[in-house]
């Protein structure tokens, strides 16, 4: 009962300033602390926040006032004001801290350092710089919580105190600019969620009524007719009723090469109409399209905890009592039991305190995560969740689903072969009149067959159609008795010729369905049916071999012969065939066991179990198709296999790119604490080693915004 009334006093907001991890976890803090708060869900790489509980806007601002963030509802339409990064005030002030820095030094040298004015202007320097953090620190420490801005005034504070002014005036400075420097780079790996949200027009031109408006698109509902003229972007998903074009469907699906569209056609938000004149009935409401999905999904997969950022964020929280209790030891033993001066070694503390600041090491695995999260979702992969980056990161076995992942899942016909009495059309004309009755997926081949030759339904009429479960069908087609199917059905029946025996071997060998049609004594005809290979099949299989993937199976309900003539053509390293839904499953389980990670590649329809089995279950096609988006950990919004080896490749990429920025983060304060031990750390080479050690994490992370195809 609790939890449903949790979920009836649910809001989501959407967040803007919200600047650092640290601030992050203050603005969360002081949001539970509101009475009315029951609990709180803060995504820091999507900027959004979501309550459980009553409480207003007011409120919420208020608790993040300290980093000036505001609030406003998620479906509110907020104009995002690309500010510069000179003209924002943190950067227009941590400018004027290195002016004042620079007169300080140039003071410090010609009137000498215990000078009044070479102090004013260091102190000058600090509270132009840092007035911010010395409020925010000075408050936290009353209330005794230790976060980066509380260690940063204490070390301020203490360098003023034995007069350092110099250092912390530098201290001040350079910490103004990594906090400038990391919300701007931030702010760019937000971008890609906030391109995906501006893809989609705000208004449309819609018919009602059989009159025309322009409306806001929250106010079309389902029924609603779309106008769209040549190179407008569609406001909403729907279907074809009157026209025909070409849609850039990038947006979505990734896909460069514009889609024929044609009265029926799904179309989506957010994609471009390039020449023709459409009309389009209003399928699902703005909230239900398949971009508002995919920011969906994407915000929430940004949210996910990595296992590497679970680790860092538990590390983190005993690593920062660590170092404050190590900065108290280096200030306070040295003196008290080794006659040390006190000014030195204060200052040292002070120094640890600064550089063992965790921001860099907290920020090193978010920043990556979110970063490849976007990009992936600008380029049709929806990936949910941190821990399926990482997990097909270390992907070492992917097996593949055959119809409509491997394959087209469209069987055509691509042999006739006539064996007596009649010619080819006359075969096909027969069987596509038997066929037209059955709804078995090979009939549609043989009707598909029949009208590109041109064979009109009217030409061949049957009638006492009668299926043969299993096996074919037997009709009368113009007043003659016909059956068709499997050559099983006709080995009960006659005896077949070892010519057309070994006719019938060989085609299956090359991966065909074969059905005969005959009459009660002979076979007159033979038709052979094949699902036909995509064309990037063999290209993809190459790459992941190319990229280090060790087997790569396909599994399928097909015969052997059929399986292992697919698997030879594409390179499979395995084939299993002949299996049913239970034995795909239990097939992963085993491949687990052995290799412990394997991939599933699928439609996201059929083998369900076996995509939720897999460490990362992978669904192709996913636009359109709720049951991919749902069932998946990753979707390939494209029809489309190329983008699988990219999909890998991003993962490891930012594997590497989180270990990097985890050994970039610890090794640079590794090294300037050993820099503690002969008195060579300065404050301002600790504030230095913390800034450098930041900006290394989020640039290394910005990289991945460069992965292609």
């Amino acid at each position: 009962m609790m939890g449903k009334a949790l979920e009836n006093s649910k809001e989501t907001y959407r967040l803007q300033g919200l600047s650092c991890t640290s601030c992050a976890a203050k603005f969360e803090k002081n949001i539970r602390e509101i009475e009315t708060v029951q609990d709180v869900q803060l995504n820091f790489g999507a900027s959004k926040i979501t309550i459980y509980g009553d409480v207003t806007i007011q409120e919420l601002e208020q608790a993040g006032s300290f980093d000036g963030i505001k609030v406003y509802p998620e479906r509110q339409r907020v104009v995002q004001e690309r500010e510069s990064f000179w003209k924002k005030s943190e950067s227009q002030k941590t400018l004027m801290s290195l002016l004042l820095l620079i007169a300080g030094y140039f003071s410090l040298y010609t009137i000498g350092e215990g000078h009044i004015g070479t102090i004013i202007i260091f102190a000058g320097s600090i509270i132009v710089g840092g007035s911010g953090l010395i409020k925010e620190g000075l408050k936290n420490l009353t209330k005794l919580q230790f976060d980066m801005k509380t260690l940063m005034t204490i070390a301020v504070i203490g360098a003023a105190f034995i007069g350092e002014w110099s250092e912390g005036a530098v201290v001040v400075f350079l910490f103004a600019l990594s906090e400038a420097l990391e919300s701007y780079s931030m702010d760019k790996a937000r971008q890609s969620i906030r391109s995906l949200m501006d893809i989609a027009p705000k208004k449309a031109l819609i018919r009602r009524d059989n009159q025309e408006m322009e409306m806001d698109v929250e106010d079309i509902v389902v029924g609603d007719i779309l106008i769209i003229k040549p190179g407008q972007k569609l406001a909403m998903d729907g279907e074809v009723v009157n026209g025909q074009s070409s849609i850039n469907q990038a947006a979505i699906t990734g896909e460069s090469i514009p889609v024929l569209k044609t009265i029926g056609d799904e179309v989506f938000a957010g994609t471009l109409n390039e020449e023709g004149f459409l009309e389009v009935i209003v399928t699902k409401r703005v909230e239900d399209t398949t971009i508002a999905k995919i920011i969906h999904l994407v915000e929430e997969a940004q949210a996910e905890r990595a296992p590497s950022q679970a680790f860092v964020e538990k590390f983190a929280k005993y690593y920062t009592p660590a170092i404050m209790s190590l900065a108290l030891l280096i200030a306070i033993i040295p003196p008290i039991f080794l006659g040390g001066d006190w000014s030195e070694w204060i200052y040292r503390g002070l120094a640890v305190l600064v550089v063992g600041c965790p921001c860099a090491l907290v920020i090193s695995t978010p920043v990556a995560i979110v970063t490849a999260i976007g990009n992936a979702a600008k380029k049709g992969v929806l990936i949910k969740g941190g821990i399926y980056l990482e997990e097909a990161g270390r992907l070492k076995v992917i097996t593949f689903d055959k119809t409509g992942t491997l394959t087209k899942g469209t069987p055509e016909v691509t042999d006739l072969k006539v064996l007596s009495g009649i010619d080819e059309r006359k075969l096909l004309g027969i069987s596509m009149a038997i066929e037209k009755f059955s709804q078995h997926p090979l009939a549609s081949a043989i009707i598909r067959k029949a009208e590109q030759m041109g064979i009109s339904s009217n030409e061949y009429k049957a009638e006492d159609f009668q299926s043969i479960t299993g096996k074919g069908a037997k009709a009368v087609v113009n007043g003659e008795s016909y059956l068709i199917g499997s050559p099983k059905l006709f080995e009960e029946i006659i005896i077949l010729t070892s010519s057309v025996e070994e006719e019938i071997q060989r085609l299956q060998t090359q991966g065909k369905t074969v059905m005969l049609l005959g009459t009660e004594t002979t076979a007159i005809g033979l038709i052979a049916v094949a699902d036909q290979l995509r064309d990037s099949s063999r290209n993809v299989i190459r790459k992941l071999h190319d990229i280090g993937i060790e087997k790569t199976i396909m599994l399928t309900g097909d015969n052997k012969a059929t399986g292992e003539a697919i698997g030879n053509s594409v390179s499979l390293s395995e084939v299993k065939a002949e299996l049913m839904p239970q034995d795909k499953l239990s097939t992963i389980n085993s491949l687990r066991e052995q290799y412990g990670k394997v991939a599933m590649v699928g439609d996201g329809i059929n083998d369900a179990p076996a995509l939720a089995s897999s460490t990362v279950g992978i669904a192709m096609g996913g636009a359109g198709t709720d049951t991919a988006l749902e069932t998946a950990d990753i979707a390939l919004m494209a029809d489309d296999l190329n983008k699988l080896p990219y999909t890998i490749e991003l993962s490891r990429r930012t594997l590497g790119i989180i270990k990097q920025n985890i050994t970039f983060a610890l090794g640079l304060k590794l090294l300037a604490l050993v820099l503690i031990v002969p008195g060579w750390l300065t404050l301002w080479m600790a504030i230095f080693a913390d800034m450098g050690a930041t900006l290394l994490v989020v640039l290394n992370s910005m990289r991945l915004l460069k992965v292609k195809e």
